[in-house]
């Protein structure tokens, strides 16, 4: 960089504060306690995050554990008038 920087004292213009919205370390290394399960999935489920999990280079299993987080976020975020009620068998 031969080039010098030369700064001036002049006016920014408009500022806008953006609000800070990172996560913070004790956040990021915060680790959900894990609940062993078994179950029964279907052949052609396991097959297709298998078969992504492959292209994306993650675990199979921790696809499946996210998806099943983010429903359950987007139903405990959602409020109960907006949820579509479900027909039971009898």
């Amino acid at each position: 960089m031969s080039v010098k920087i030369r700064y001036t004292d002049e006016p920014l213009g408009k500022v806008q504060v953006v609000p800070d919205f990172l996560p913070s370390p004790a956040e990021l290394a915060f680790r959900e306690e894990g609940v062993k399960v078994t179950l029964a999935l279907s052949k052609k489920s396991i097959e297709f995050f298998k078969s992504e999990a492959t292209k994306h280079h993650t675990q199979y299993q921790r696809m499946i554990r996210r998806l099943l987080d983010a429903y359950v976020d987007s139903q405990v975020s959602a409020p109960a008038a907006k949820r579509a009620p479900r027909d039971r068998a009898a």
